[in-house]
């Protein structure tokens, strides 16, 4: 009895038990019964086997559609159409019986239609007479001596056998046999041979001879085909080949399909036309378009999922030719009867076995499919890879290693969970390649939006629910290789010492999100909110915007959680994880506090990777991190902590962050139970998360509890610098973020003072509450941290220890600003002694060590390392992923790199400022730092920068605006008292006027000091006391003499100016005021940068939206007042009159402006010339009249006249859209209906207006000057001497336009344009309509018609002085009587074009007198 597979068998036992079934000859215990399709149409049966042999029997295939790679469409598909509803149209009214009667048919309707087929034509044969009474009986034996079966054919009944034997007998081909001679099958007609598309049989394989109408249809049909034959003999080839493509292109293609598929019936298989070619000659060299030669490229490869382009060829396209079948004798290896169902070859898996073909050689320019191997390196398309590395596949191009993004996708739905977790690492592979711009120089496009437009972040969001470990740790690597840049993260960590360091802006995208267009229309109280608007929105939608937001909104948190929780994964999937959750805490604050408020999730952070007690792993590289304190999941803490004060408060008072800071910190990091680098790493993040909190004003208490252990490990800060530690740069890091946590202590025990005072004064009202450290807590470190960094200047002399003590300096400088500038503010403050310390501090601290040549040579690399001079190349980032861009920054010079000098030349700014603020005397001896030539030069490059804001540069901008903020405080104290120092007072006030549009949120309070101390200085306006009006007077007078003008407002400019800086306490401020909207953002600046812990809100800095001050700032009040009284549809006003203080205020913005664009006008270069005349445009739309006060029309004429210098006007371009409008045309529009309501003539106006006259701009403003707005030209009085603008930009060349010729011409024959009136255009429209009658050029005919017309009615004027003004115009002259000079007669051209004209009007009028 045979026995039943067990459990634990092995696969040889199964494989004997399988023999002894088979040789036992037992019944199966199980039949395989195939139900059938109804919905096919297959008939049921039973039985086993159903009726059909076993190799006959179909099999049962599964087979899954190919996902489409494109997401489907959201509209539903159309409704399924019946072909049999569709032909009957029933009604509802309609009986259900009366339409069975009306289409029941009886059997005569049917048998009435039969009709006999007509066998007057068709032979009769008559049986043959034999000798014997009935028919020879056929015997099974005399089967093989008939016809032998074809091994194509399959098997014939015996009754088909017998009708083939009586067709040979007969000396016919057998039906359904091969024809006598076998051709090749040739699939194209351009490569059919001629003796092969002959058919040398002897019977017709298309001519069936139906329809010919003859009696002998077979001797008709077989002479017909005899006469083709002739014909064909007597062509040559070319002939043939000529006669099939005329035929190709006349008959219908259907037709061809037809006769084609009748040929290819009659054509013998493959191998049997494989086996008659010559030897030695491959099936392809009848083929001679397959040797088309497929050029690669490897340097260029085309966008991820993008199709490889397809061969261009003339003719039809030649589908490649099927290679040939495999045949069992060509096999390696033998199929064996005894294989359980491979008994049989199946070619269609057997081409598998076969050798690729050669990868292409060559290199083309085309475009092509880009593949990747499984590292994420792009693999170029002629490289040839040995096949075990597993990297050739039987997907497209099998000859071409590597994989598709394509492919990728589809491997990461598949079944097999090796192929899943394959695919997926591979995408977070390439993922990571990406993100560090190793794909711009040879992928089209960007890698990550391409990815993300296929799907990518459902895709990983779905993988990350996969049940398989294996998958989802695939799942995560791959997301954090999205969302994380481990390089920006190390930037970040760098600067966390420097000043306001832990400060960062949120990673949010740029982008503005859309109003939907269904809640515009809506009134304010029904629209949806913020909120609701998001609630709404789809996940594909908010991800398409914001991918951490998208991620959120599809529940990544709670999946993370899950993973920690309950899969407790291996410790890289773990970092991962923390590092994840580290990127969306810096997205923004309400992303960190939905990853405080997600269930169980910190509570399993801290429980498992942050445990207050842990015992010492088994190995450096342990099985698992679970009960492990991780430096990660610190930093995740710290991440959380920055994004606002409450959020910090609740994780060191819910969480019990608190308990546990004591036990990594009270003892020695060598002491702990973790591996040493482990220790260090998590010692650091544990005192920055510290430092966050004390920025704050909280967990100050600690301070008190651990100042023991914090004063021991600052007595061994020499001792863990020793330059042979092979962790000294994790120790640096950790004695950085030791003194970071100093100084935010210092400063908050600095606020105590004021605090308790505030409580004693507030009375009820809310103050925050004193920290339990006071400034006796602190006093005692400032000696200590002297003395170190005294040691550390020393140290840079020994060249071991020069790279660390550069490193540590700037940090005690940080300190040390922050203990005098809180020391100042104390009670306990002795001035005396205070002034001797620093004194002290300067002669043996800070001037050894600025001019120390190491710190010498550091400045030297300050122009190199600015991200302000140099915009540095960033690598590939899509919008809704925004990131720092910090890859490779330890290799290239930068603001972080080891060589750059920003961090020390800050600190010791810092420094400056505080110490010369309290002691005046030490600013002299710090004048050889503004001096020396590395600052100068690099100021000289700030002033002429335009660098452009991103979140890329925006991080590393904040700490360059510091420093240069610092150096211009410098300077305000220097400049006053050291003329060296003075002479380039225009060059620190071109910086400072630069800097103010740079500075961004979070630095307002640098702005408000920067327009208090430096811009508005006279002391910084060197020009205004130096002879700088009466220089600018002497310019224009030479100005006057060679342009001969005798306008009054060019003797006005030095004046104006002379008496602008006069006004600059006012002008000053006018603009504060202005800008009093930024006060509460000026507070929150100020808490922030001076150390006011207690009042700080958060360090995370407020949403990257733009610049804090606009651009255009200069021109604020103009604008202000504009909206507040003007009306945007022009031509109105939105009050009656203007406030009190609008004259005021436009005058001195007007001598701002002024005073900037002769002596600062770089500092303006960044506003484009039509933005200016836009602006100043607001001068006339804003108010009825203020344009005609005495001072506004000095300021703007001045203004005018700089704006329209020759060199001005062509960089004025007035088709570019000024900033925040829609285009200048509607400002123009504006600018008319204000004028003909309130101008009252105004030359001033009148100017403005004439300006965008100019031929070289648009004819739209011209057509609505003498068009819709026509009767301005009454009061248009501007002469040729007062308008500063050559006349001949606005005659050359000549007009074109023909509607606008036509309303130059009837202006002036209506009488609407006259020269007392208007002269400047009375010239410009004489001079352009002068041209274009007596123009030679050719034109179309309704332009010569026009032209004709024109000169004709010209000739016959009644208004003499007209016509000769029309007639006699030569060229425009500034000094004649009517602005421009005549001839004296008619010149000989023009007389004869006039005497043309006239006589082909004349012989017109002759002939339709005739006809009368």
């Amino acid at each position: 009895m045979l026995r039943r597979p067990k459990p634990t068998d092995s696969e040889a036992d199964v494989l004997r038990d399988q023999e002894k079934f088979l040789t036992s000859g037992a019944p199966s215990a199980a039949s395989v019964v195939r139900r059938p399709d109804k919905r096919r149409g297959e008939a049921g049966g039973g039985g086993e086997h159903n009726g059909k042999s076993d190799e006959e029997r179909q099999k049962d295939v599964v087979t899954i559609e190919d996902l489409p790679d494109e997401l489907p469409s959201l509209t539903p598909a159309p409704p399924k159409k019946s072909r049999f509803k569709t032909g009957c149209v029933t009604f509802e009214d309609e009986d259900a019986g009366e339409r069975l009667d009306k289409y029941d048919t009886h059997v005569s309707a049917v048998l009435s239609r039969i009709v006999e087929r007509d066998t007057s034509s068709t032979p009769i044969s008559l049986p043959a007479f034999t000798g014997i009474a009935f028919p020879k009986v056929m015997h099974r034996s005399e089967n093989s001596s008939q016809v032998q079966q074809s091994s194509a054919g399959g098997k014939k009944s015996i009754f088909a056998l017998q009708i083939a034997a009586q067709r040979l007998k007969e000396g016919k081909a057998p039906l359904h046999c091969e024809p006598k001679a076998p051709h090749t099958p040739e699939h194209k007609e351009q490569n059919l041979q001629p003796e092969s598309s002959m058919d040398t049989d002897d019977s017709p394989s298309l001519l069936s001879g139906k329809g010919l109408g003859v009696p002998d249809i077979s001797g008709e049909t077989m002479r017909i085909h005899r006469e083709n034959q002739e014909k064909l003999q007597t062509m040559s080839k070319s002939e043939i080949l000529e006669e099939q493509r005329r035929l190709l292109t006349q008959l219908d293609p259907t037709l061809v399909n037809f006769v084609r598929s009748r040929k290819a019936k009659s054509v013998p298989s493959s191998a049997s036309a494989s086996e008659k070619q010559p030897q030695g000659k491959s099936s392809r060299d009848n083929f001679p378009l397959e040797n088309l030669s497929r050029e690669s490229d490897s340097s260029s490869a085309s966008l991820p999922l993008q199709k490889p382009q397809e061969v261009e060829m003339e003719g039809e396209e030649v589908p490649p030719q099927p290679p040939p079948a495999v045949r069992e004798q060509d096999l390696l290896l033998k199929p064996q009867k005894t294989w359980v169902h491979m008994d049989k070859a199946e070619p269609e898996k057997l081409e598998w076995m076969k050798d690729l073909p050669a990868p292409r050689r060559k290199g083309t320019k085309k475009a092509m499919q880009a593949r990747f191997d499984f590292a994420g390196t792009l693999i170029p398309p002629t490289q040839d890879l040995p096949t075990h590395l597993g990297l050739h596949h039987h997907g497209e191009e099998p000859e071409r290693a590597g994989y598709s993004l394509q492919e990728l996708f589809l491997l990461s739905r598949s079944q097999l969970i090796q192929q899943r977790t394959l695919a997926i690492s591979t995408l977070a592979n390439i993922l990571s390649k990406a993100r560090t711009g190793e794909y711009l120089s040879v992928l089209k496009g960007s890698m990550v939006s391409t990815l993300f437009d296929a799907g990518l972040l459902f895709l990983l969001r779905f993988a990350l629910d996969d049940g398989v470990e294996g998958v989802m740790s695939a799942a995560v690597h791959a997301l954090k290789a999205l969302l994380v840049c481990e390089e920006d993260e190390e930037c970040l960590d760098c600067t966390f010492s420097w000043f306001r360091g832990l400060a960062s802006f949120p990673l949010l995208p740029s982008t503005q999100e859309e109003e939907e267009e269904e809640d515009a229309e809506l009134p304010e109280n029904m629209k949806f909110t913020a909120k609701e608007r998001e609630e709404r929105k789809k996940d594909h939608d908010v991800a398409r915007q914001d991918v951490v937001k998208g991620l959120l909104k599809m529940k990544l948190l709670q999946r993370l959680r899950y993973i920690l929780e309950v899969v407790r994964p291996s410790p890289p999937v773990v970092q991962n994880i923390l590092q994840i959750l580290t990127r969306i805490a810096r997205h923004s604050s309400s992303s960190a506090t939905q990853v405080l408020n997600c269930p169980r999730l910190m509570e399993t952070v801290l429980s498992e990777f942050l445990p207050s007690s842990w015992t010492t792993p088994s190995s450096p590289l342990p099985q698992s991190v679970y009960g492990l304190p991780l430096a990660s999941a610190m930093k995740l803490l710290r991440v959380l902590a920055t994004s606002g004060r409450h959020a910090c408060a609740r994780l060191f008072n819910y969480f019990g962050v608190k308990e546990r800071l004591p036990c990594l910190l009270s003892v020695d990091p060598s002491e702990l139970l973790l591996e040493p680098a482990e220790a260090l790493r998590i010692t650091t993040e544990a005192l920055r998360l510290w430092a966050v909190a004390a920025g704050y004003g909280q967990a100050c208490k600690l301070y008190i509890d651990l100042y023991p252990s914090l004063a021991k490990s600052l007595q061994s800060f020499h001792k863990v610098l020793a330059p042979s530690d092979p962790l000294l740069p994790l120790q640096l890091q950790r004695v950085l973020a030791l003194l970071c946590l100093l100084t935010q202590v210092t400063h908050t025990a600095g606020c105590h003072q004021e605090l308790q005072a505030g409580m004693v004064s507030s009375q009820g009202q809310e103050c925050p509450p004193p920290p339990p450290v006071t400034w006796g807590h602190v006093t005692g470190l400032q000696a200590s941290l002297l003395g170190h960094l005294k040691g550390f200047v020393k140290s840079l002399d020994n060249p071991v220890q020069q790279e660390s003590s550069l490193a540590v300096i700037p940090a005690y400088l940080t300190y040390l600003e922050a203990y005098y500038h809180q020391l100042s503010r104390q009670s306990c403050f002795k001035p005396v002694d205070t002034l001797q310390e620093l004194e002290r501090l300067t002669s043996e601290v800070l001037l050894p060590l600025l001019s120390h040549h190491a710190v010498q040579r550091l400045v030297k690399n300050l122009k190199s390392s600015s991200v302000v001079c140099h915009d540095q190349s960033s690598p590939e980032l899509t919008p809704s992923l925004p990131g720092l861009a910090c890859s490779g920054w330890r290799d290239r010079p930068g603001l972080v790199a080891p060589s750059s000098p920003f961090p020390l030349l800050t600190g010791l700014g810092l420094l400056l400022e505080t110490i010369t603020g309290i002691h005046k005397g030490l600013s002299c001896k710090f004048a050889a730092l503004l001096l020396s030539e590395p600052v100068v030069g690099y100021l000289r490059c700030c002033s002429q920068a335009t660098p452009t804001l991103s979140h890329t540069g925006a991080w590393l901008f904040r700490h360059e605006h510091h420093l240069l903020y610092l150096l211009l405080q410098l300077a305000h104290r220097l400049v006053s008292i050291d003329p060296e120092v003075a002479k380039y007072a225009s060059l620190y006030h071109q910086v400072a006027l630069v800097l103010l549009p740079w500075l961004l949120p979070g630095s307002e309070y640098l702005g408000h000091e920067l327009l208090s101390t430096i811009i508005f200085s006279k002391d910084f306006i060197s020009e205004g006391h130096s002879g700088g009006p009466e220089a600018v007077e002497l310019g224009e007078l030479k100005l006057q003499d060679e342009t001969h003008s005798s306008s009054p407002s060019l003797q006005t400019v030095g004046a104006l100016l002379r008496e602008a800086c006069v006004q600059l306490p006012s002008i000053r401020g006018c603009f504060l005021t202005q800008l009093a909207y930024l006060e509460s953002s000026v507070l929150t600046s100020r808490d922030a940068l001076l150390g006011r812990s207690p009042w700080i809100s958060s360090h995370l800095l407020p949403e990257l939206t733009g610049p804090t001050v606009p651009s255009d700032w200069p021109y604020l009040p103009l604008v202000s007042l504009y909206e507040r009284t003007g009306s945007s549809d022009g031509g109105g006003l939105g009050v009656e009159e203007l406030p009190q203080w609008a004259l005021q205020a436009v005058t001195h913005c007007l001598q701002w402006l002024l005073l900037l664009e002769v002596w600062r006008e770089e500092a303006l270069k960044v506003i484009p010339p039509v933005a200016k005349l836009a602006r100043l445009s607001c001068v006339f739309l804003c108010s009825s009249d203020l344009f005609l006060e005495r001072p506004v029309q000095k300021l703007t004429w001045g203004l005018f006249r700089l704006l329209t210098r020759r060199s001005r006007l062509d960089s004025l371009d007035l088709d570019v859209p000024p900033p925040g409008l829609a285009s200048f045309q509607d400002l123009y529009t504006a600018l008319l209906n204000q004028y003909e309501a309130v101008s009252f003539g105004d030359r001033l106006f009148g100017s403005w207006l004439l300006l965008p006259l100019q031929r070289r701009y648009s004819a739209t403003m011209r057509l609505a000057v003498f068009g819709e707005h026509v009767g301005m030209l009454r009061s248009l009085g501007v002469t040729l001497e007062q308008l500063s603008i050559p006349i001949e930009r606005f005659t050359s060349p000549p007009e074109d336009s023909l509607p606008l010729l036509n309303l130059y011409f009837r202006s002036l024959v209506t009488g609407t344009l006259k020269p007392r009136w208007c002269p400047l255009l009375y010239v410009v429209t004489l001079s352009h309509v002068n041209s274009f009658i007596f123009s030679q050029d050719a034109a179309a005919q309704a332009v010569e018609a026009a032209r004709q017309s024109m000169l004709r009615k010209i000739y016959y004027l009644t208004d003499e002085v007209l016509r000769n003004h029309l007639l006699l115009f030569r060229l425009p002259q500034l000094n004649s009587e009517f602005g421009f000079d005549m001839f004296e007669q008619l010149p000989p051209i023009r007389a004869k074009r006039l005497e043309s004209i006239l006589r082909l009007q004349i012989g017109s009028d002759d002939k339709g007198d005739r006809r009368q």
